[in-house]
C-alpha cells in the first residue's frame, strides 16, 4: 500500500514566533518530523504543507518535498487539519498521484523518531483500522477534578470523592504528534479522530504540548533526557 507523510506547517504563529522553524536543540524544530519520516522509510512521499516560503524553503533542505504552497483560505488561524489534508490529498490527484495511507504529522513534536513511525506504521497496516493516533494517560485522574463555581472549589464528580486513584479507570489524551488514517475512509468520514480508532500508548516523557515558551523549555529538557536514555 502507498503511504505520504504530510508534515503541516502555516507560517503564522502567534504564541511562538515562527513557531515551526524556530531552533530546538540545535535544528530547525520541523528537521524532527522530516528526518523521523524519512528515515521510517516507510513513506513513498514526505511532504510539508506549507503557506510559507522560508519554511517551504528549510523543509526542502531537510529533504521533503514541497511540490505546491497551501492556498491562501488554508492559511489563517481557522483552518482545520482535515482541511489541509483533503488539500494536500486532491492537489497530488491532480498530478497523478493517490496514496493509500496517510499519515499526518505535526510539525513540533521531536519526540517523533523513526523507530516510533515504523512501529505505529506496521501496526496499523496490519489492523483494519481506520486511524491510529497515539495516546498519553493523564498524569492525574481527571474523575478527581475540581470546578470552581462562585469562588468555592467543588468536585466535578463527587461520586468518585472516596475512590482511590490507582482503582479509577485510565483516561488518555491525543499526544499531539501523528496521525495514521487510510485516505479512502478519512475521505468519506472528513475526521481522523471518529470511527475504528486504535491508540498506541506513548511515555509522558515524550508528550510535551508546546503553546508558549515555557513549554518549550520543558520540551527542550524531555528531548536532552529522552537523547541520553536511547542515543537518538
Amino acid at each position: 500500500m502507498s503511504a505520504i507523510a504530510i508534515i503541516t506547517a502555516r507560517g503564522g504563529s502567534k504564541r511562538i514566533p515562527r513557531k515551526n522553524i524556530k531552533e530546538f536543540c540545535g535544528k530547525p524544530i520541523i528537521a524532527y518530523s522530516i528526518e523521523a519520516a524519512i528515515g521510517s522509510g516507510i513513506f513513498d512521499e514526505v511532504m510539508v504543507s506549507t503557506d510559507d516560503e522560508e519554511i517551504s524553503q528549510i523543509a526542502l533542505g531537510y529533504g521533503a518535498k514541497v511540490p505546491f504552497l497551501r492556498s491562501e483560505k488554508l492559511s489563517g488561524d481557522y483552518a482545520t487539519t482535515s482541511d489541509v489534508l483533503f488539500e494536500v490529498l486532491d492537489e497530488y490527484e491532480k498530478r497523478g498521484q493517490s496514496f493509500d495511507i496517510g499519515c499526518c504529522i505535526y510539525p513540533t513534536a521531536p519526540f517523533i523518531t523513526s523507530d516510533k513511525l515504523k512501529e505505529a506504521g506496521t501496526r496499523f497496516r496490519e489492523s483494519d483500522a481506520d486511524s491510529l493516533i497515539p495516546v498519553v494517560p493523564f498524569s492525574y485522574p481527571p474523575q478527581r477534578c475540581f470546578v470552581i463555581s462562585d469562588d468555592k472549589l467543588n468536585f466535578k464528580y463527587p461520586e468518585y470523592l472516596n475512590t482511590r486513584s490507582q482503582d479509577l479507570e485510565k483516561e488518555y489524551h491525543d499526544a499531539g504528534q501523528f496521525y495514521f488514517f487510510r485516505t479512502k475512509n478519512f475521505r468519506k468520514s472528513g475526521n481522523l479522530l471518529l470511527g475504528n480508532v486504535i491508540p498506541m500508548v506513548v511515555d509522558e516523557m515524550e508528550v510535551q504540548d508546546i503553546d508558549n515558551l515555557t513549554d518549550w523549555q520543558i520540551a527542550e529538557l524531555k528531548y536532552k533526557l529522552m537523547a541520553d536514555k536511547t542515543g537518538i
